[in-house]
């Protein structure tokens, strides 16, 4: 097959699924080709880009995509689909909000292409109440004719879709990301390592606040505070930085500034993502793989990944409930990793990239069967 992958920016979650799907289905003989925005690039973006142009035999084509609404939302569904023409490919693949949205605008020129789309949170960020919410809601629902599919990562996506925007009237697959090989080598927590680690965004939405107040009162089993490691970067990192000094954790808590996850892992004995809201995060999938014990909340696809052991995780936004979670896995470390070993079944069985791939390739292929029987 000849695939055209659409997405907006080349970061994220989003952007490793696109990476890993355009790997994946490269090595099984396809011809992938990917495009991206010009207006959101940078250096890291490029390394990123040029890595994946290996892999990626259609090339890697760049045109504006704004993040909201402008100019190029009306040249680049244009351009997107001439390009499809040209390259004579068979499947589009809109990945977000904004590439769902070109790679279906481009079914109004003249490709014969199959359109897919995954949403990956996109248009379920945006409440029914917002300007923004009503416009992107509408088009999802006027685009739906002109979708042969849409690929949902987890049950709660599909079920968030269907409540703001509406059953959909295409067909709808839900396909779990999936991991490499690689990452369900064990990490090996560092001699020195933290009783807790924590890899995001520093965002008041990924629970960084309700975690630093729940580590105050957890203590080891020697009686001294527990100890916390935090990767990542962001806009609140300034007013979490306050919040460690306003509680006297300065000692206690590290923050290591963005890095990468799995190296980050060794970091710590017990990942803990405490978000507030989130669709189906890669983060729990590659720290459960590497086999930690994880403590996380009961919000989007999480329950998904937990399985059986979705019982053990907690409210959003609740600072005993989670400072309870952590004293319990420091308390009986056997129990954590008695729930690590279920967990981690679990997620080897469903949540493999060669699962992943192996669902979209034949909703591919299935498409463009039931194409070329109506058009014989």
């Amino acid at each position: 097959m000849r695939i055209l992958e659409v997405l907006r920016a080349p970061v994220g979650g989003l952007f490793r699924h696109v990476a890993d799907l355009t790997r994946e289905l490269a090595a099984r003989g396809h011809s992938v080709g990917i495009v991206v925005d010009t207006l959101s690039n940078d250096s890291q973006t490029e390394v990123l880009l040029d890595d994946l142009g290996a892999h990626a035999s259609l090339g890697i084509h760049r045109y504006p995509m704004p993040r909201l609404f402008g100019r190029g939302d009306l040249t680049t569904p244009l351009a997107v689909s001439a390009l499809a023409r040209r390259l004579q490919v068979d499947v589009i693949h809109g990945h977000g909000a904004k590439g769902g949205f070109y790679a279906r605008l481009a079914k109004f020129g003249r490709t014969k292409a199959r359109v897919f789309y995954t949403p990956h949170g996109g248009v379920l960020h945006y409440p029914k109440i917002s300007a923004s919410g009503r416009l992107f809601h509408r088009l999802e629902r006027m685009l739906m004719g002109k979708t042969s599919a849409i690929i949902f990562e987890s049950a709660y996506a599909r079920k968030t879709y269907a409540e703001l925007i509406g059953e959909p009237s295409c067909r709808t697959e839900i396909i779990h990301n999936g991991l490499r090989p690689e990452e369900f080598v064990p990490v090996i927590p560092a001699g020195d390592a933290a009783d807790f680690v924590f890899v995001g965004e520093l965002r008041a939405l990924k629970g960084i606040f309700t975690l630093v107040a729940a580590l105050k009162d957890v203590k080891r089993r020697d009686g001294s505070g527990a100890s916390l490691v935090m990767a990542g970067d962001g806009a609140e990192r300034g007013s979490l930085e306050a919040q460690i000094d306003q509680l006297g954790l300065s000692g206690r808590v590290s923050l290591l500034g963005a890095q990468p996850a799995r190296p980050t892992f060794a970091k710590g004995r017990i990942a803990v993502v405490p978000s507030h809201a989130e669709s189906l995060p890669y983060v729990v999938l590659e720290a459960a793989a590497a086999q930690l014990p994880v403590i996380s909340t009961r919000v989007g696809g999480i329950p998904e990944i937990f399985g059986s052991t979705a019982d053990r995780l907690v409210p959003a936004d609740d600072v005993l409930a989670l400072r309870k979670a952590m004293q319990s896995a420091i308390d009986d470390p056997d129990a954590a990793q008695a729930e690590m070993k279920i967990r981690l079944s679990h997620i080897e069985a469903g949540f493999s990239i060669a699962r992943m791939t192996d669902s979209i390739e034949a909703l591919y292929h299935g498409s463009l069967r039931n194409a070329d029987a109506v058009f014989h």
